[in-house]
């Protein structure tokens, strides 16, 4: 009998969800079409992560620089050419490219197709004037930059988290719209290659997901390194007067001017649902424009799934790459065998410095969530490691169910941060408590250290005091 399908699955959108759909279809032995109508390895590699996180390397090794006498060293200096920085970046992004390429995806045997995807059916897809059936389709589409409909905004060329690699000189006043991750990624960056950033938020504090104290470190930082920070500033309109250019802001009923050179808006990110034929097809779009997929990761038929910044909730590459585990297994196995997506142990960080990273948990969330619990904390100017290295501030923070060492929930702030955090990440996903991280053997001198130390910190405070009577008591006999 002929093939009804001709692959077992279609994935359009070769980012981060996407290839690795592909790359677990492939791996199952599946026949796998993957369809990508722009640059394979989508926002991350392009535009995101690689050159975001390759622009903070270079910030930070000029800031190091500029801290030598910290270290004992007399004299340093650098000098920087803005748009060698900006190749670096390109460099970067173009050795990495290859792990994302079409060639290396038909070497596992996915066919790679370049091109705009339209579907046309639950089972079809139509592209460069072919239409290809499958038995599942997995939409990976992504996300783009979302600029807010400012009054004036399009008369300034506003750079975005796509655009701003473009930038070949650095700009003299940089005005960043946005205090979350990205925007504050990027200002601290800029400030340290010689910007004078100003950075506009809305709400009452930049990075609103964190808690006060953690925020609120960061911004002192920021301020030290001669950030502006305005938050409560509600932008309203964009004016250009004889090439000066304006933002107007309303602050409790204060208007407020900042000027600038370049405006960076950095508010949030928006999904991709425009001219993939998803509105024809019923697909459903949930309130926060984003696709509306069940537990497992099906939206609106049993053989359409979708994964990644088009879904959300987290618009995080680890994210997309864990959704598109149960999307591509699903697409392939069910009903034979399907799961659940399971988001109860997700990493946050953000690659500030110091950086903040966090998982399960923090106040604000067992706050809102009316959940009791206990707060332990170390502090990283008590770890020799941090000491050496130069870095020696921030904290581990650790949320736990009161009276006990299970972890709710724990926030770094310091160097290093997001790979610390992996540690309490293992121990949330694998049920254990503080009581087995302080049992495990840290290598010293480390910063992994600091981990332990919060769980010591919780295991003194938890010592029950009779037991320490009776101990000195013991002790006090055998003398």
């Amino acid at each position: 009998m002929a093939n009804q399908y001709d692959a077992n699955l279609i994935v359009i959108g070769a980012g981060s969800a996407g290839l690795v759909s592909a790359y677990i279809g492939a791996a199952v032995k599946a026949k796998v079409i993957l369809i990508e109508e722009a640059e394979m390895g989508g926002d991350c590699l392009n535009r995101g992560c690689v050159p975001s996180k390759s622009l903070i390397a270079s910030a930070k090794l000029l800031h190091q620089i500029q801290r030598a006498s910290d270290y004992g060293i007399q004299t340093a200096s650098a000098e920087f050419d803005f748009a060698h920085i900006m190749q670096r970046v390109r460099t970067i992004i173009d050795t990495i490219a290859p792990h994302d390429s079409a060639a290396r995806y038909e070497s596992l045997g996915v066919e790679v197709i370049q091109g705009r995807a339209r579907i046309t059916s639950p089972h079809s897809v139509a592209v460069n004037g072919r239409t290809l059936r499958a038995r599942a389709i997995i939409i990976a589409t992504g996300g783009r930059p979302f600029v807010p409909p400012i009054d004036g905004i399009e008369q300034v060329n506003a750079l975005t988290s796509d655009t701003v690699w473009e930038l070949k000189e650095l700009p003299k006043r940089l005005l960043v719209l946005g205090g979350g991750p990205i925007g504050c990624e990027l200002a601290q960056c800029f400030a340290r290659f010689g910007s004078r950033v100003t950075v506009v938020e809305m709400l009452p504090q930049i990075m609103i997901r964190e808690d006060v104290d953690i925020a609120a470190e960061v911004a002192a930082v920021f301020q030290n390194e001669g950030i502006d920070l305005r938050v409560g500033h509600r932008a309203e309109r964009i004016e250009v007067n004889g090439g000066v250019k304006v933002l107007r802001c309303d602050r409790d009923g204060e208007k407020v001017a900042v000027e600038f050179d370049e405006i960076l808006v950095a508010v949030g990110r928006a999904a991709k649902l425009d001219d993939f034929g998803l509105q024809e097809l019923g697909v459903p779009i949930s309130q926060r424009r984003t696709i509306e997929t069940n537990d497992y990761l099906q939206a609106g038929y049993p053989s359409v799934y979708a994964c990644g910044d088009v879904v959300g909730p987290y618009q995080f590459t680890h994210a997309a790459s864990h959704q598109a585990w149960y999307a591509a297994v699903n697409a392939l196995f069910a009903p034979l065998k399907k799961f659940k997506v399971d988001y109860r142990v997700m990493p946050w960080a953000t690659y500030t410095d110091p950086e903040v990273a966090r998982v399960g948990l923090n106040e604000l969330d067992a706050q809102a969530a009316g959940v009791d619990y206990e707060v332990t904390r170390y502090d990283l100017s008590k770890l020799d490691r941090a000491l050496a290295d130069g870095h020696a501030r921030g904290t581990v923070k650790v949320l736990t169910v009161p009276g006990k060492d299970k972890i709710l929930g724990a926030t770094i702030i310091g160097a290093h941060a997001g790979d610390l955090i992996a540690e309490f990440v293992l121990a949330m996903r694998h049920g254990l408590g503080l009581n087995k991280i302080l049992a495990t053997i840290h290598a010293y001198p480390t910063w992994m250290e600091a981990n332990k130390f919060a769980a010591g910190n919780w295991k003194r405070a938890h010592a029950p005091a009779w037991a320490l009577r009776l101990l000195e008591r013991f002790h006090h006999w055998r003398r």
